[in-house]
């Protein structure tokens, strides 16, 4: 497996991947070197991440290759169509999925979810509207529904 890691406005971000497509986007806490030279397998997911954080890009076009459970991959597949600056509640996509009772299986399989970003996992919320559960910290989850939101807060200074 190729591993690189880039700087994010969120922190330092590893992906790990090889020609058979992306298998990992992690999110770090800790500082670490941003790879100089990026191997090729790992290039375009790099450069669609940066054009993300620019505001260049709503949707990835990546080969995918995330290791999982059937119903973990089950539910990453159904997190891709949850449109950019849309969320949806972890009870939605239980239904999505056919089965409303399995809102914890579905909460548990979206914390596992290993391509960050890519599998917008962070645009899951809780049936009342507030922030839950995000394996990179609530603060990122927040950053990113925001920074996907048409609505941006104006500074009032």
């Amino acid at each position: 497996m190729d591993t690189c890691i880039i700087n994010t406005p969120l922190g330092y971000t590893q992906i790990t991947g090889d020609i058979n497509g992306i298998a990992a986007i992690t999110i770090l806490d800790s500082k670490e070197e941003t790879t100089k030279i990026i191997p090729e397998s790992l290039k375009d997911c790099a450069t669609q991440l940066n054009e993300y954080f620019e505001g260049l890009r709503k949707t990835f076009h990546l080969k995918l290759n995330p290791h999982g459970t059937d119903f973990q991959l089950k539910v990453w597949n159904q997190l891709q169509n949850v449109p950019f600056g849309k969320t949806i509640s972890y009870l939605d996509l239980s239904k999505q999925l056919g089965d409303a009772k399995a809102i914890r299986a579905v909460a548990n399989a979206n914390g596992k979810n290993p391509l960050w970003i890519v599998i917008p996992c962070h645009r899951i919320i809780g049936s009342d509207g507030n922030l839950t559960g995000y394996a990179g910290g609530l603060h990122r989850k927040q950053w990113l529904l925001q920074h996907e939101s048409p609505y941006k807060q104006q500074s009032l200074f």
